[in-house]
């Protein structure tokens, strides 16, 4: 049985190449102190223009405060003297199709509309006095104006919560502006704003719906007039009729009256005789009211003035209900000042100490370098 001998391979052969000498370069932390203490007093002279700078800047930079509001639907307490406007109208046959959630909704799109926010932009003297003081031209007013627009936002809080739905939907209103007390000013004024709009254009739109249903019955009603009166003038003929046929077979009383059974005409009866159908038609003649004796259009005549009555009167009603009124910023938003002049002092290290560095590495190539021979 063989055995596995390893030995070590004695060829001279591998020392025959030369060995590869590599230099690594080292870094002696001692030396950089030294140099760096050497331009001690450039390296702060940059430290200090670099941290004046970022202090200036950030004193330039404009500052944003931003006001936040959280809103949902208004609760139906709310809507205590608007349900009574509406149980009126629908006791006399005017369906209002008005909620609580459309009226959110509506409120939503117009703060949101873009015409909206401009209207009250344009609306306002105290904002248009501020824009026309940065801006001297017409386009910069514009302008101005858009980007004021930008900073009004509503956001739904139920789609920043990813897989997260809550019972309730809310709504996160908010204004950015240079002045906490003029953001949640211009916020609260534009909130307020856009609510008289949403109730003013419900109670026109309650109007209107009035209006139409009075207008409904009014020719509801003289259509009805008419088709009574057609059948009033029927009936007058039919009895004109009924006379001359009576007089014509000799019946002047009604027929039951003596014992006679005579088969009556089906389209002019003569049952009555002549002197019934004489005061029948005299009777029908009189009345020049075809409502005399017909109920319905008695009744519909007094719904009708009932419904003329009506006024809609100018009826304050909650669009939404704040669960957060806007507030009052505490916090500016964006790096502060400390965090400006601090990364300013940063770069400003970074810049002395890397032209300290330069220098010095070139300074030391010099003196490395041989004189050129002449």
């Amino acid at each position: 049985m063989s055995s596995l001998k390893i030995k070590p391979d004695s060829s001279t052969d591998f020392y025959r190449y030369p060995r590869h000498e590599t230099s690594g370069g080292e870094i002696d932390l001692l030396s950089l102190m030294a140099v760096f203490w050497g331009a001690r007093k450039r390296i702060l002279a940059y430290l200090l223009a670099f941290a004046l700078t970022g202090l200036m800047i950030s004193f330039l930079l404009p500052q944003k405060w931003t006001s936040n509001a959280i809103v949902t639907a208004p609760e139906a307490n709310q809507w205590g003297p608007l349900h009574q406007h509406l149980a009126a109208l629908q006791v006399l046959g005017v369906n209002v199709d008005i909620s609580r959630d459309d009226i959110f909704t509506m409120f939503l799109k117009k703060f949101q509309s873009q015409q909206e926010m401009e209207e009250y932009i344009t609306h306002s003297p105290k904002l248009m006095a501020l824009i026309r003081e940065t801006s001297a031209d017409a386009m910069g007013v514009n302008q101005a104006i858009v980007a004021m627009t930008e900073k009004i936002k509503a956001v739904n809080d139920n789609t920043v919560k990813k897989g997260e739905s809550g019972p309730w939907n809310s709504w996160t209103l908010s204004f950015t502006g240079p002045d906490p007390q003029e953001a949640q000013s211009i916020l609260k004024s534009y909130t307020e704003f856009v609510a008289a709009r949403v109730v003013a254009q419900s109670l026109e739109s309650i109007r209107d719906t009035v209006a139409l249903k009075v207008q409904t019955e009014k020719e509801a009603l003289e259509l009805e007039r008419a088709k009574l009166t057609n059948i009033q003038d029927t009936r007058i003929r039919r009895l004109n009729y009924a006379l001359q046929v009576a007089k014509a077979a000799g019946i002047i009383r009604p027929v039951y009256s003596n014992g006679q059974a005579v088969k009556d005409d089906p389209d002019f009866s003569v049952a009555l005789g002549a002197d019934g159908i004489a005061r029948k038609l005299e009777i029908e003649k009189s009345m020049t009211d075809v409502a005399e004796l017909n109920a319905g259009l008695r009744n519909s005549e007094y719904q009708l003035s009932l419904l003329k009555k009506i006024i809609i009167k100018d009826t304050a009603f909650p669009v939404f209900k704040y669960q957060l009124s806007p507030s009052l910023p505490v916090k500016k938003e964006g790096p502060g000042k400390s965090m400006i002049t601090l990364l300013a002092t940063l770069i400003g290290s970074i810049f002395a100490c890397g032209s300290v560095l330069l220098e010095q590495a070139i300074s030391e190539r010099r003196t490395v370098l041989p004189e050129p021979v002449n």
